[in-house]
């Protein structure tokens, strides 16, 4: 850790027309001073197991606006860092007057830079957009926000560099071995995956939107009733997932929320309403709230809704809202459907939807997910069903296409929506998606209406090995999606409520997406960071494909 009075942040979070949400990590307890365009706006520190943490709000701003701003703490400045080589951090409000620019990915590593780390996990593209756009030739837009979709730290598969800090506090032959255990670890874990010069600058200064995947948790998090079974009988799992639903609610999730949706939180509330000389510990009070999120995923909401001008972005929690029980098995529960359905709506240039799993796989995957449920859950007997669900935990079959209930409401839902039923058309109803380690963009087949279109951007740093890379590949084409397709149909799953088509990729390449509205269309792109002359710390970007999305004629 870092000696600075601040240790992570400033962050970038939630922005909206007239306010941003700024929130740092302290190394100690303070008050902590924002000040742009002669103004200035101050928080205190709460406190979370010895971490001290501030989330200020800066209100009253001018829509379309770009402010320079800065940081102190106890009158002491600590934001722009001396001599750090980046331009001045901005607060950029929403307005009229551009179409909405975002970015988005998955799957990210915490990995040094240098030749070791880019020849195991290859470029950061994160890192790499990072160093383009704070370049003085920097030609490119910064994007209205970065949409990170799962696997922001792993928990379970830790680096050398955190193994170091778990062996120095613990004995690492114990379980749960070289996995996270408590807050302090995952307090560690999320400095070394934000405190890179080149990122944390671009995470001071571009809004961030996240939700979590598995590995944020643990790999197959809530895959099953079995898989939770398992986890339950061990000695550690309850310290894992009460340190990480807390450190989720601290480092992820509170800066997700707009203001009004933090007025109606139950933990922000504690922290507006105290006004003591002592700095609020809420240690306890977030551990009682992580265990009982998991004991009872309706009582709390981790997805939320977004209007950026004339897009609205929905991000749904794919994992801790699932209902396990095998009656009624979905990927998101009753409640969760409930919110979503009545978000899905018309009266949008695009109606985008981030969930880390993709909805469309390609479709030998969706039909072998597919299947495999089925099996897993009696369709051809007990046998068959402890082959499924080893299967299933085996290779994570266990994305929409495993949880039919909810892959066909949500495909009723988009396919009204784009059929006009909900409001007017938009022109796409775009999910953005991560998770599987390479890229694609596929197609619901589609004659009239809005175009429905699957968007996958994973990884951002973390690459799949070369032999799952070729088993995707299969998997997205030819007589593998036939013969999957044929399993599925043995035991008795319904043909989906569509066909795919037009689908690109996969790509495999460490990508960061961005997604911008143009005269001709919805375009994608994914771009990677390439190391030139040998020069693994400054890595240029370069892109992977292209993609862009007509709008269908009326």
């Amino acid at each position: 850790m870092t000696s600075s009075p601040v240790i992570l942040g400033p962050m970038m979070r939630y922005v909206d027309d007239v306010s941003a949400s700024i929130w740092c990590e302290t190394r100690d307890a303070g008050r902590v001073v924002v000040t742009a365009a002669g103004r200035s706006w101050a928080a205190h520190t709460f406190a979370v197991h010895d971490h001290h943490y501030a989330l200020v709000h800066v209100d009253g701003l001018p829509p379309n606006s770009t402010l320079p701003y800065t940081v102190a703490i106890d009158g002491t400045p600590v934001w722009p860092a001396e001599r750090s080589g980046f331009p001045a951090s901005v607060i950029a409000t929403l307005g009229d007057g551009h179409p909405v620019r975002l970015s988005f990915g998955s799957c990210r590593t915490s990995v040094g830079h240098d030749e070791g780390g880019n020849r195991t996990h290859g470029v950061d593209a994160l890192r790499a957009c990072a160093l383009r756009l704070s370049s003085p030739d920097n030609e490119v837009q910064r994007p209205d926000l970065i949409l990170f979709l799962g696997d922001q730290v792993y928990a379970d598969l830790t680096t050398e560099e955190m193994q170091k800090f778990i062996r120095a506090r613990r004995d690492i032959t114990q379980p749960p071995g070289k996995e996270l255990a408590d807050y302090e670890e995952y307090a560690h874990l999320y400095s070394l995956a934000w405190s890179d010069a080149a990122n944390r600058w671009l995470l001071s200064t571009v809004p961030t939107a996240m939700i979590f995947d598995d590995h944020d948790i643990r790999d197959d998090w809530n895959t099953s009733q079995s898989w939770k079974r398992q986890m339950n009988a061990t000695t550690w799992w309850r310290g894992r997932i009460v340190a990480g639903l807390a450190s989720y609610w601290v480092y992820q999730h509170l800066g997700n929320m707009s203001p009004a949706e933090r007025a109606n939180d139950e933990i922000w509330r504690l922290i507006a309403a105290h006004d003591g000389p002592d700095e609020l510990d809420l240690s306890a009070v977030l551990d009682e709230f992580a265990e009982r999120c998991d004991r009872d995923p309706t009582s709390y909401r981790w997805s939320y809704c977004r209007d950026l001008n004339d897009v609205r972005l929905i991000v749904v929690d794919s994992r801790a809202a699932r209902e396990l029980d095998p009656a009624r098995r979905a990927l998101i529960d009753e409640q969760e459907t409930g919110w979503l359905n009545e978000r899905m709506r018309g009266g949008f240039r695009h109606l985008l939807i981030g969930t880390s799993l993709p909805f469309l796989l390609p479709p030998g995957l969706h039909h072998l997910e597919s299947w495999d449920e089925a099996i897993s859950e009696g369709a051809w007997g007990k046998p068959a069903a402890w082959v499924g669900e080893r299967l299933r935990q085996l290779v994570d079959l266990e994305h929409w296409g495993a949880f039919q209930r909810s892959f066909r409401a949500v495909a009723k839902m988009a396919t009204e929506v784009a059929d006009g039923q909900r409001g007017t058309a938009p022109a796409t109803v775009t999910f953005l998606s991560g998770d599987v380690h390479y890229s694609t963009v596929s197609e619901v087949e589609r004659t009239s209406g809005s175009r429905i279109v699957q968007a996958v951007c994973s990884p951002i740093r973390n690459p799949l090995p070369v032999a799952m890379r070729s088993f995707s590949a299969v998997m997205a084409y030819g007589i593998a999606t036939r013969l999957s397709a044929f399993l599925a149909r043995s035991a008795r799953v319904p043909s989906p409520p569509f066909r795919w088509a037009g689908m690109r990729g996969p790509w495999f390449d460490n990508c960061l997406a961005s997604l911008e509205d143009t005269p001709a269309g919805l375009r994608l792109c994914w771009e990677k960071g390439v190391v030139q002359g040998g020069d693994q710390l400054h890595p240029l970007v370069e892109n992977v494909a292209t993609v862009v999305l007509a709008p269908r004629a009326p």
